[in-house]
């Protein structure tokens, strides 16, 4: 049967492929449309399968509201470019993904790929997409929240920020969550607040904080620096590093901050492995108690939500709980989701360079 230039166009329409595949296809299939569809698919289930094993950490998150405003869906869908991450067709497949995903039963990956989607599923669609556009890519993560109040934030279509509160929407509280959702994509925080991190993390963080301050002798508080010093000046160190150490002792200006700067690479460590030896001693001293508590509630201001300095606070102290409070003093953050796109992938580095080399000696080859 002859292939009619209609036929290629109708075929085209259908699938999104290329021409030239269309025509190919119908050829193959003998002008039948219906099995130079299959055909194609079973073509990108091929092409995608050769581009699987490539790093797609580029892409984009969107964000999608309910009729009602009270439930929003963020997804993340990757691709290897952030060329194709502008691509107007792979934008438009990446919103329509978040407005099902306020459909979908739960946050599972693998559950939502299987839903439908205009006339097939998810995970067809997405061969297919990686067919026609020539890349990798990856339909990452979803997730929903609810609540009586949600607003979303997006910065640069790389990060997109949901928070939902407790109290009537009313617009002095979306402009609130707003600004909270702004700062939840730039501050990035693990918890809503302290409260949220189990009993375990918390002495997980504090054994490892208490460990980094061991394996940092110099920021120890004196007293327990000076043991330190004594014991290292002992037959630890070498006689110039200790010719050192009584030179900077007898210099009464000297600031004992830089005496590191002094001293060799050797006895650096060696002053830390004491340190890490003598841990029982010096964790039962209060003031090493005090430094080490100290450090951990810095870590909590800077991972938990609530006790993070609020960034548009004009006196650059008030935190965000007492700036959630001066808009309502009932409203509470009930969830948070983050996303940002290829947080945790690995990369590859490119080496632009290499790779023109390695073009143009192939080319020379031929």
């Amino acid at each position: 049967m002859a292939v009619t230039a209609q036929m290629v166009k109708e075929l085209r329409g259908m699938t999104g492929a290329g021409m030239m595949d269309c025509k190919k296809a119908l050829v193959e299939t003998d002008g039948d449309i219906d099995k130079a569809v299959e055909l194609l698919k079973e073509k990108g289930l091929a092409k995608a399968a050769k581009k699987a094993g490539r790093v797609a950490a580029e892409g984009l998150v969107r964000i999608a509201f309910s009729e009602d405003n009270k439930t929003a869906a963020i997804v993340e869908v990757n691709s290897e470019t952030d060329f194709v991450s502008k691509n107007d067709e792979f934008v438009e497949f990446v919103e329509n993904l978040s407005k099902l995903a306020l459909t979908a039963e739960t946050n599972d990956i693998e559950a939502f790929k299987a839903m439908s989607f205009e006339g097939s599923t998810v995970q067809d669609e997405l061969t297919a997409k990686i067919a026609k556009i020539g890349e990798n890519m990856s339909i990452r993560r979803i997730e929903k929240v609810s609540g009586e109040v949600v607003v979303s934030y997006i910065h640069g279509n790389r990060i997109g920020a949901i928070v939902a509160g407790n109290v009537e929407g009313t617009e002095d509280v979306k402009t609130a969550l707003t600004n909270i959702a702004m700062q939840v994509a730039a501050m990035n925080p693990q918890y809503i607040s302290k409260d949220d991190i189990s009993k375990d993390e918390m002495a997980k963080m504090h054994d490892i904080t208490l460990e980094s301050a061991l394996n940092d002798p110099f920021t120890l508080p004196k007293p327990i620096l000076n043991e330190l010093l004594d014991k290292a000046a002992d037959g630890v160190w070498s006689a110039e590093d200790v010719a050192i150490l009584e030179e900077k002792r007898n210099d009464k200006k000297f600031n004992f901050n830089y005496l590191p700067n002094f001293l060799s690479e050797e006895a650096k460590p060696k002053l830390a492995e004491l340190a890490v030896a003598d841990k029982d001693n010096i964790s039962a001293n209060k003031i090493f108690t005090g430094l080490v508590q100290g450090r951990v509630s810095k870590q909590l201001k800077e991972i938990c939500l609530l006790d993070q300095t609020y960034v548009r606070a004009e006196d650059g102290k008030q935190t965000v709980a007492q700036y959630l409070a001066t808009v309502n003093k009932d409203l509470a953050i009930t969830n948070v989701v983050r996303f940002e796109v290829g947080e945790g992938i690995e990369k590859k580095e490119e080496d632009f360079a290499a790779e023109v080399a390695a073009q143009q000696a192939a080319a020379a080859k031929k």
